[in-house]
């Protein structure tokens, strides 16, 4: 079973390539790389605390922090996206509610 500091490594180099696949536009990688991020977290939490070795502890601060940063990287890029996406299903919301309003009106006046 890995300790906690490689598999801190390991999320790390993911958050890496998140950053990456930010940068480039690669949702589709985005999705799948998340999604291993998720299957460490996980085993993460499954592994018992390390010895608490001072090298360890400064090590796991380094890589969280780089892990952070990678973090911030990708939502620089993805969060203008995001607000893209949520004005376009805003939009393509308010025209359905129109063309029904319009729909039932056109039948109010019919009846």
């Amino acid at each position: 079973m890995p300790s906690q500091v490689e598999l801190y490594e390991e999320l790390c180099r993911l958050s890496s390539h998140m950053a990456a696949a930010a940068r480039e536009r690669d949702w589709d990688s985005l999705v799948e790389l998340e999604r291993d991020v998720v299957h460490l977290r996980q085993a993460l939490l499954a592994v018992p605390d390390d010895d608490g070795l001072v090298a360890d502890i400064s090590r796991k601060r380094n890589l969280i922090q780089r892990i952070l940063d990678d973090d911030a990287e990708v939502r620089r890029h993805t969060e203008p996206w995001m607000e893209r996406v949520r004005h376009f299903l805003g939009d393509a919301e308010r025209m359905r509610y129109l063309e029904q309003a319009s729909t039932g009106d056109a039948e109010a006046t019919a009846n």
